[in-house]
């Protein structure tokens, strides 16, 4: 792989890269546990953890569109500094949680950093990353969360080992941490949008029919990419019977990404028509979740688990890379937000319908079940892009044109 684009990489953009890393490094040392406390130490159903990760995701994404809109208006700098200062609060609440509703305002705060800092920070990459090597730079972000990714499950397990409380004041820590590299580092980005009010910042998004169209099919590769902080990990314990085998198969996955995203970006990189690549993401990782169905050791959850990853290597750098070819420039951070609706909807809706199914298929002895509702939506979600693309034409190349005219 080539790296003469990495000279061409601003610091700012390099600044965010490593604030990516820290984020990931915090998030995942600290989510996929938090299934595993709820489901153990505190007795919940799976159906009832699902919840509270989907009221963490829907006030996350929910609130998104508000928080892209404002960082458009006010400045992505500051947007990014509050929200990762509200998500260190609320993860770190969860140390203390004794009562359900404890978890529930962890959960809400958790979520609404994340809409403050997420829209902001999408839209800083777009603004400042040089449209030519926008696709390597989202690329190597992947690559660096994953790396991350492999850390946090290393330090996740050590400290699970211990007590939850660890892992809850280590991921608030990072993202209080990252809150203050920010604020010192980051050179301000003026507002973009200097033109348009907030209503008619949403007004114009909403309006954009294409766009909506392609936010709401992103719902059913959120629910696939969800299973992973849910079904996933309870799936590798119930078979595998140890937790630590749960931190082997994250890492595994996030291995698969380090070691091969870039050769992948680089293999597709003349292929030009990228919501249908997309749509062949989302059906690997269909296809991947559809075969644990006939797993029942550590290798053959590992091989379901590559091809799982070699979904998201194809999906990840193309549905960062689509939205701001929507968006007019003063608009990214609103795009980015209302795009997040996908994942609120299609996650929460995976989070909480994936738990429930999971549980049924277990009741009534049907273990294919959760796993085959995954591979008609990846099925579904390939078939639509690909007809979208094929209708509204070359969708890579002349995207602004067709979502302005």
């Amino acid at each position: 792989m080539k790296w003469e684009w990495w000279r061409e990489t601003p610091f700012s953009v390099k600044l965010l890269l490593s604030t990516s890393f820290m984020m990931n490094m915090g998030f995942y040392a600290l989510i996929p546990y938090l299934t595993l406390y709820l489901t153990g130490s505190i007795g919940w159903t799976l159906a009832m953890a699902g919840i509270v990760l989907s009221v963490r995701q829907f006030s996350q994404q929910g609130l998104a569109f508000l928080g892209g809109v404002i960082a458009d208006a006010f400045g992505y700098k500051g947007a990014m500094f509050l929200g990762l200062g509200v998500r260190a609060v609320g993860f770190a609440m969860f140390a203390f949680c004794t009562e359900t509703w404890h978890f529930f305002v962890a959960a809400i705060l958790s979520g609404l950093g994340g809409a403050l800092f997420e829209p902001a920070c999408s839209a800083a990459y777009a603004i400042i990353t040089p449209e030519a090597i926008r696709k390597e730079v989202f690329s190597l972000r992947n690559v660096l969360g994953n790396i991350a990714v492999v850390g946090s499950q290393i330090v996740g397990t050590a400290l699970s080992a211990i007590d939850f409380t660890y892992i809850s004041l280590f991921a608030g820590a990072v993202f209080g941490v990252n809150a203050i590299v920010i604020f010192f580092l980051f050179p301000p980005i003026r507002a973009t949008n200097t033109r348009h009010s907030i209503w008619e910042s949403m007004s114009t998004v909403v309006k954009d029919k294409l766009f909506v169209r392609y936010t709401f099919i992103l719902m059913g590769y959120y629910y696939l990419n969800m299973q992973v902080f849910l079904t996933i990990p309870l799936f590798v314990e119930n078979v595998t019977h140890s937790k630590v085998n749960v931190g082997i198969v994250l890492s595994a996955l996030s291995l698969f990404v380090i070691l091969f995203q870039m050769k992948v970006t680089q293999l597709l990189e003349g292929y030009q028509q990228r919501l249908t690549l997309i749509g062949i993401g989302t059906l690997f990782m269909s296809v991947g979740l559809f075969l644990f169905t006939f797993a029942d050791s550590l290798w053959l959850i590992l091989l379901d688990v590559f091809l799982f990853a070699l979904g998201t290597m194809i999906a990840v750098p193309n549905l960062v890379d689509v939205v701001p070819r929507f968006a007019p420039k003063d608009l990214v951070g609103a795009y980015y937000g209302f795009n997040g609706y996908s994942i609120a909807i299609g996650g929460s809706f995976g989070q909480v319908a994936g738990g429930w199914v999971y549980d049924v298929g277990l009741r009534l002895q049907t273990p294919w079940l959760p796993w085959t509702i995954c591979l008609v939506i990846g099925f579904w979600v390939a078939w639509i892009l690909h007809r979208m693309e094929q209708q509204t034409g070359q969708i890579g190349n002349d995207l602004k044109k067709i979502a302005r005219s």
